[in-house]
């Protein structure tokens, strides 16, 4: 999950020959769930189609304040288009298009959305080599970052020109990171390590078979998922789990047994801000695993079992910067239980659910949970879903940093 998705960005596209380069912009923006719209000079459509960017923003694409082919046809009004916008992205931004931003000039449509919008505006210059160093350009750019808007850097390399120089537009690539890049700095988490654990583990029997729970990891996702989406950097350990991530920022650490998932925490736990524990390890593990699959020889078998190691026992023994959180599923004396967990492993903030209420626990989708805190309060929640229940879980932890 990238930090653009549900951001709405309005793409300006100007006369240059680097429009062509949009079509994969409008892709990568969409592909990261963006909401996109685009706004394109009358020029720019010699250089790529209102209906290329339009069938990959999956929405009309504006040029003029009116549509002439049809008499009836409402206005495209620049002010709505420019308050809709979370973000108004220009590239290519061209020397003729930034000298107007720069000078108030609103002679097309874009420079009019420009001229109304209240968000942040990026702009990526793309022009040849002498015209990007001539004193008037270096002082538009002057000018404009004085307004507020931030410029993309454009690269070096070959030009239509022929020439090799600066001038170049980024690359789609550069200017979908440096736009996530840019929101991420203004994110409640950002320069935070998160470290979340997740899943059931799985403890052996022999080859074949062990002991294990229900857990399927959902809960520990979600939670990993919106704590990226929030700027923070997040390493997940997770135990088995067929769940794929959609944020490839987060950095996942697949384990199977308890002592896998205790070195991966202990590797990462000195150096990390949050502790959210959401894993459902197993209390206790075979003493002397069958290295070969045990045959079916008599009516019941013994299997002598020793405690694993309680990993949020040790995070909370270890605690000293970090803010830790960690997970209770009870069935009985709910409250009473989750209390005596919260003291007895040295927590920030526990978090109760009862496999007694419908649509909590394993393998569901949804969640109802109790926050207790370590001074006492508690603040019980309506069922929700899971993805809902994280933003929860990370808002409250926001609020104590």
């Amino acid at each position: 999950m990238s930090v653009l998705k549900g951001k709405r960005i309005l793409l300006g596209v100007t006369a240059g020959i680097a429009a062509y380069k949009t079509a994969w912009l409008v892709r990568l923006l969409v592909k990261a769930d963006a909401e996109v719209r685009v706004v394109m000079t009358p020029a720019a459509k010699d250089f790529v189609t209102p209906l290329t960017l339009s069938t990959l923003s999956k929405n009309e694409v504006y040029s003029s304040f009116t549509n002439e082919e049809d008499e009836n046809a409402q206005w495209n009004n620049h002010v709505e288009l420019g308050l809709w916008a979370d973000y108004l992205l220009i590239a290519p931004a061209t020397a003729n298009t930034l000298a107007k931003m720069a000078t108030g000039v609103c002679d097309n449509l874009l420079l009019a959305v420009y001229l109304s919008a209240k968000c942040p505006v990026l702009y990526a210059p793309a022009m040849d080599l002498d015209m990007y160093k001539h004193p008037s350009t270096q002082n538009t750019f002057d000018t404009l970052n004085g307004f507020g808007n931030i410029q993309i850097p454009a690269a070096h390399g070959e030009l239509a020109s022929g020439l090799v120089g600066q001038g170049r537009m980024a690359e789609p690539e550069e200017i979908v990171s440096f736009l996530e890049e840019h929101i991420s700095q203004g994110l409640p988490l950002k320069d935070k390590r998160v470290l979340i654990t997740a899943g059931p583990t799985y403890e052996a029997i022999d080859p074949v078979r062990f002991v294990g729970n229900h857990s399927s990891g959902l809960m520990g996702y979600k939670i990993a998922e919106r704590a990226a989406a929030l700027g923070a950097e997040v390493t997940l350990v997770s135990g088995p789990s067929a769940i794929q991530l959609e944020n490839k920022r987060v950095n996942l650490i697949r384990v199977v047994s308890a002592a896998e998932m205790f070195d991966a925490v202990q590797s990462h736990y000195a150096k990390i801000d949050i502790g959210i524990f959401a894993a459902a390890v197993a209390d206790y593990r075979p003493i002397d695993p069958a290295q070969e699959k045990i045959k079916k020889t008599g009516d019941s078998l013994d299997i002598k079992l020793e405690k694993t190691q309680d990993i949020l026992g040790w995070a909370g023994s270890q605690k000293k910067q970090q803010y830790l959180v960690g997970f209770a599923l009870e069935t009985q004396n709910e409250l009473d239980n989750a209390k005596k967990k919260l003291e007895k492993k040295n927590l920030d903030l526990i978090i109760l659910n009862s496999l007694r209420d419908e649509g909590a626990g394993f393998k569901s989708k949804t969640n109802k949970v109790t926050f207790i805190d370590k001074n006492g309060a508690v603040l019980p929640f309506d069922l929700k879903d899971k993805a809902a229940v994280a933003v929860d879980i990370l808002d409250y932890i926001i609020k104590q940093q």
